[in-house]
């Protein structure tokens, strides 16, 4: 069944990317659907249903599309897909290889065993200390193209997935060296060198991919960011710290 999705839906397995289709099952937890974590119906509305911005501050017309050899699997906490400020999603607009699945539904248990793949290298960006760095001389091992799986959710809720979620016991779990500090200032971050999952993933296909394609990414992410504050009264300096 097709249908374009808006940020308050909840498929369980999404594929994006500019004019393609948003694919989701048949069944959707009703209770999940009604909701109004995100804000009353009348706040829903306000917003994009492609960007999640405010449609004053909408970021469709700046959002690039890059087609890259890397698939980008995005898995998110059923808790986190629902709010406003997960940016997560809107990688994946800028990314035609790319997909999204929900973990943590009743009844539609997720299972990520089809991205093991002869073909295909797959990796997890795991939010630990204990796995290796991402880097060059690391991916030159092996010559594959990725699949980058990307836990989306609390720093907790991450490390579970990365750990419990069927399939991806399969994956070799990867780290970002470390880098500049998070620009994202809307939410706490509780971890130092925690970043926001865009940045995680402009940051990854940094490495994987290259700059520009980083580069291009942060520069819609430093606009989303921007905007943002704007619309709550603050401001944003470049250099990704608050005034």
């Amino acid at each position: 069944m097709h249908r374009t999705l808006g940020f308050h839906d909840m498929p369980n397995l999404v594929a994006y990317g500019t004019a393609m289709p948003y694919y989701r099952p048949a069944q959707l937890l009703s209770s999940q659907r009604n909701r109004t974590a995100m804000g009353t119906r009348s706040k829903r509305s306000e917003r994009c249903p492609d960007c999640r911005m405010h449609r004053a501050a909408c970021l469709c017309p700046l959002i690039p599309l890059y087609r890259l050899a890397t698939r980008v699997v995005l898995v998110m906490h059923h808790r986190e897909w629902i709010k406003p400020t997960a940016t997560g999603p809107l990688a994946l607009r800028a990314l035609a290889n790319s997909e999204l699945r929900i973990q943590g539904l009743p009844d539609q248990p997720l299972h990520c065993g089809d991205l093991v793949v002869p073909e295909r290298r797959m990796l997890l960006l795991y939010p630990g200390d204990d796995v290796p760095l991402l880097t060059k001389r690391f991916l030159a091992s092996d010559p594959r193209p990725v699949t980058l799986v990307v836990p989306d959710g609390s720093w907790r809720q991450a490390s579970r997935m990365g750990r419990r979620l069927p399939g991806i016991e399969h994956a070799e779990m990867v780290r970002l060296p470390e880098g500049p500090p998070t620009r994202w200032g809307i939410r706490r971050e509780p971890h130092p060198q925690g970043l926001a999952t865009y940045e995680a993933i402009a940051r990854a296909l940094g490495v994987i991919e290259s700059a520009e394609v980083q580069h291009g990414m942060e520069t819609l992410f430093d606009e989303m960011v921007r905007r943002t504050m704007r619309s709550r009264g603050g401001a944003y300096a470049s250099s990704g710290q608050e005034n």
